[in-house]
């Protein structure tokens, strides 16, 4: 298949080129970036220096393909969706431009209208642990947030129980989630060493969570960012309406994630991995859950990680391409990650 990348010069898109160049199933035809527009695509993901002699071109210059992936900053995708439904007949927008449903959602936690509402429910929530037999069918789907992403596995056989009162949720979250455009927060000396609670309230990846685990879900969620470049450890603090035992935990959970490729429970008895560990699943695309029953209360603690340009980004994107023209879910996918990194 004749694939191009729409905005390939960020940390996203890079990953994006890094999975497709060796995927069985595709030809890479083209890679934008404005600003790197006749650069070689490896000047600005050196990792890929003698795998690629793909230059980036502008997206005027886009050709018609078989199937785009688009990585662009919030706003662009749905500014110019519809010259980009034109040049191929099915894509998946990797941004926040049409994660939700509803136009008035959009309005609240995104603080504008959105440019063309009417597309909206033509688009399908992309994490295939969900929503598979939809993306199978789809010609349109949307990444979800990787704070989402990351929530959302955790807390989701919980919620399907009907048993939680709420949940309090923390993420810890490496740099590369605010992209690779630097800043005042990003210099240095500033970030260097620094544990900055970046959006304790009102970060706009709860409205998915809402989307997915009901309107009256009650999560209350917190994002902080530490020192790492890679990763999401989510603490998911559940208040049960009444007591769990971990066996009964167990069971939901392998209920849901049994037969998952992508989606780990970690939980052992000892070790300094008894629990889930972003570090460990950097270029992968699994999800690690755990979990740990409160002895003296109704609460239980779920913990996911998961590498937020993967399973958060490009590895749940290309996962979610897999299932939409009948490939193996993993092919492409296939890195374990590292171990000791």
């Amino acid at each position: 298949m004749k694939v191009s990348i729409v905005g390939g010069s960020g940390y996203g898109g890079g990953e994006l080129v890094r999975l497709l160049l060796t995927h069985p199933k595709v030809t890479i035809a083209q890679v934008t970036s404005e600003r790197f527009a006749g650069k070689p695509v490896a000047r600005t993901h050196p990792n890929l220096r003698g795998a690629t002699s793909l230059k980036f071109c502008k997206i005027s210059e886009l050709e018609p393909c078989d199937f785009l992936f688009l990585s662009l900053p919030h706003g662009h995708a749905m500014g110019n969706l519809e010259h980009f439904q034109s040049l191929a007949p099915k894509l998946i927008d990797l941004s926040g431009d049409f994660r939700l449903d509803n136009k008035d959602a959009f309005a609240k936690w995104y603080g504008e209208p959105h440019a063309c509402p009417e597309k909206l429910d033509s688009f399908i929530y992309g994490i295939p642990e969900i929503n598979r037999e939809l993306i199978k069918d789809a010609s349109m789907v949307t990444g979800a947030g990787c704070n989402a992403t990351a929530t959302i596995l955790a807390l989701r056989p919980l919620y399907q129980s009907g048993l939680v009162k709420h949940s309090v949720v923390e993420v810890k979250a490496g740099s590369s989630e605010g992209g690779n455009r630097s800043s005042d927060a990003s210099h240095h000396p500033e970030r260097s060493g620094s544990v900055r609670s970046y959006k304790p309230t009102g970060h706009r990846h709860v409205a998915e969570m809402e989307m997915i685990l009901g309107s009256d879900a009650a999560v209350s969620f917190s994002a902080t960012s530490i020192e790492m470049v890679r990763g999401i450890l989510a603490t998911c603090h559940v208040f049960l309406k009444k007591p769990l035992d971990e066996k009964s935990i167990w069971q939901l959970y392998r209920k849901a994630y049994g037969d998952e490729r992508f989606v780990r429970i970690v939980k052992e008895r000892s070790g300094i991995y008894r629990y889930p560990e972003p570090k460990l699943l950097s270029g992968s695309n699994y999800c690690d859950i755990g979990f740990e029953v409160d002895p003296h209360s109704n609460r239980v603690v779920v913990m996911s990680a998961i590498d937020n340009l993967m399973k958060g980004a490009a590895g749940q994107a290309v996962q979610a391409f897999n299932l939409m023209h009948g490939f193996d879910e993993d092919t492409g996918l296939g890195f374990t990650g590292l171990h000791p990194i």
